[in-house]
């Protein structure tokens, strides 16, 4: 009896060691994620928005000369600064969108998800009926999971996205081609898990993949 007894108490004790490993690494790959992120935003920043803001500024000195001896020409580069001026706006508001979408609320998480669709330029299907419990940290991980099979989508595809409320929780469903390899579906599971919730990844047809999930909504 206490021989079985040792046994089980030390079989529960590997499983709660291996879960503390597998939830260490798991917060490793978030951390990761997140300083991945931030670069990419950093380059993003300094190659596109800033570099508009250096040359709007030199042309704003080539202006102001030009306004006393070449109005023409004055008129002609004003014309180009507007142009630049749109161009930093716009991509300030993409970055902008990349950190925090402007639509990201439960009433609103359908419309943001065939927003991204259209953005993306890619046939997709979206069926969402999420109820005002939807917080919004939920509604961001399934719209970081849609933004990834976008990304990923073929020629020939069309992801799909279902969304539901269902007994407290909120069930999603995404159905794409994922490349299995890509660190962002590891990604994905510890963002669902580190929100108390699970997901399944199981692979269909081709390089077509079906993310299944489920997140608290209390």
């Amino acid at each position: 009896m206490e021989t079985r007894q040792a046994e089980a108490l030390r079989e529960t004790l590997d499983r709660l060691r291996a879960e503390v490993v597998e939830l260490r690494a798991s917060r490793e790959r978030l951390v990761l994620a997140a300083d991945a992120d931030r670069r990419a935003l950093e380059r993003e920043l300094h190659d596109g928005v800033q570099q508009h803001l250096v040359a709007l500024a030199v042309n704003l000195q080539r202006a102001s000369a030009l306004v006393e001896d070449d109005l023409a020409a004055a008129k002609q580069l004003l014309d180009e600064m507007e142009r630049d001026v749109e161009q930093a706006l716009d991509e300030t508001a993409h970055l902008a969108h990349r950190i925090y979408p402007p639509l990201l609320e439960p009433r609103d998480l359908a419309a943001t998800l065939r927003a991204a669709a259209v953005s993306a330029g890619t046939p997709a299907s979206v069926e969402v009926a999420v109820g005002s419990s939807c917080t919004p940290e939920v509604g961001l991980t399934i719209y970081l999971c849609w933004l990834q099979a976008l990304r990923q989508a073929g020629d020939e595809g069309r992801p799909k996205v279902t969304a539901r409320d269902e007994e407290g929780a909120l069930a999603f469903e995404v159905v794409a081609e994922f490349d299995r390899s890509d660190p962002a579906l590891a990604r994905l599971r510890d963002r669902v898990e580190a929100l108390g919730g699970r997901v399944t990844i199981r692979s269909e047809r081709g390089r077509e993949i079906r993310v299944i999930g489920s997140l608290p909504l209390s």
